[in-house]
């Protein structure tokens, strides 16, 4: 009772005009607190969802970005590569870092630009990756299988091309010299001059000067004992001139081939130092050879046979390699301009090709009587190496019939 009446004395004192303001205010205020808090209610679900869409919106560009990247870079690889199995699994791992590396807590924008960073540093497809890839992907590098190890301006520069044709033959183009001049430089140095292969494919190299190399058969035989070893001889003769021949067009100053390859001509001395010459003892150097190798590691072709039967020896080679016989007749036209047989493939109808400007070289004329002096010389070392050989390459009936190859 006493609060009724002294709120009836307040009532009665207070004008109700003013009373009815003030409680128009109070209505007023409580009404836009709670206008306030519905919308802050409203407003966070809203914000977070927004912030959802664009976390999906931005995975599923980077995701397009993405895939986009890994099929370019397939786009080189082939069957033998497995490319739709390599493309399946790199979009499951670009799948699997998105919804990893997605998290709540980022905005869109910041998603956005980690997941372009992570992408530049994780999918990043450049020239060297796509050769390490093909590499892997298309055999590795091995330490060959066989070498072509002589002779100097015997034929060995177009027994390497005409077995380079053959499918199963990979093979370095320019002279490695390893186990002659960069033997220092170690196996792996040599190993990474070879071409990649595939299993079933043979490694090869060729360098001439390997067979007058003192050291070169006991480093080969370090390297793989089990080694094929090809050499390529010719009428050592015939041989020595061709070699002049050569220094010739890049030293024309040098004396002529008969006053190199006698040290006293009037008595007939042969000068065997002279290089030229001394690559012809076929026999001195095989010596170093069978010290190492049996003969069964040892393949020899004949120059002269390689050039007017190329197919024939090219047969007994790929025997020798264990290689099919897919390099026959047809994959060889003779160049009369050059006196040597010119590569073609036998679907091909343009021009045969032909080995480069440095071969064919027109030798010079040699006094006779030098040539004469010369097969004399020869002779014994020659008959030596037919038995060592088991094979005849009838170098004497060239003396006999005077006739010898007037190119290089």
């Amino acid at each position: 009772m006493a609060f009724w009446s002294s709120t009836s004395v307040f009532t009665s004192k207070v004008p109700r005009k003013i009373l009815f303001m003030f409680t128009l205010s109070l209505s007023v205020t409580y009404l836009f607190y709670s206008l306030m808090s519905c919308y802050n209610s409203l407003q966070f679900p809203l914000q977070e969802n927004y912030a959802y869409q664009g976390r999906l919106v931005t995975e599923e560009t980077t995701f397009v970005t993405l895939r986009e990247k890994l099929y370019s870079a397939s786009q080189g690889f082939t069957t033998e590569g497995s490319p739709v199995k390599e493309h399946a699994e790199a979009e499951q791992r670009t799948v699997e870092w998105i919804r990893t590396q997605a998290s709540p807590t980022k905005s869109a924008a910041q998603y956005h630009t980690s997941a372009l960073e992570k992408e530049r540093q994780d999918f990043s497809t450049t020239d060297s990756d796509l050769r390490v890839n093909c590499t892997m992907d298309y055999g590795e590098k091995k330490l060959p299988q066989a070498i072509i190890i002589g002779v100097k301006k015997g034929g060995t520069r177009a027994l390497l091309e005409a077995l380079r044709v053959h499918p199963d033959v990979r093979a370095v183009g320019n002279e490695p010299h390893f186990f002659d001049r960069n033997y220092e430089k170690g196996l792996d140095w040599y190993r990474d001059l070879m071409p990649s292969t595939l299993e079933g494919q043979i490694t090869m190299e060729k360098t001439p000067s390997y067979f007058v190399t003192n050291h070169a058969p006991k480093r080969i035989h370090t390297m793989a004992r089990d080694i094929k070893l090809i050499i390529v001889v010719r009428n050592p003769v015939t041989r020595a001139i061709s070699d002049y021949t050569q220094t010739l067009s890049k030293k024309p100053e040098i004396p002529t081939f008969e006053v190199l390859a006698f040290k006293n001509r009037t008595l007939g001395l042969i000068d065997a130092s002279w290089s030229a010459l001394r690559i012809g003892i076929y026999a001195l150097h095989l010596e170093s050879w069978m010290q190492y190798f049996p003969l069964s590691q040892m393949h020899f072709v004949s120059g002269e046979r390689l050039i007017v039967d190329p197919a024939g020896e090219m047969a007994k080679v790929q025997d020798f390699l264990g290689l099919k016989r897919i390099v026959t007749d047809k994959h060889f036209y003779f160049n009369k301009t050059k006196g040597f047989p010119c590569l073609k493939k036998p679907e091909d109808s343009s021009t045969p090709r032909c080995l480069g400007k440095s071969k064919g070289r027109t030798h010079p004329k040699i006094d006779p009587d030098v040539i004469r002096r010369l097969h004399k010389f020869y002779k014994p070392f020659n008959m030596m190496f037919y038995q060592m050989t088991g094979q005849n390459f009838e170098w004497e009936l060239e003396e006999d019939s005077g006739t010898r190859s007037s190119q290089d």
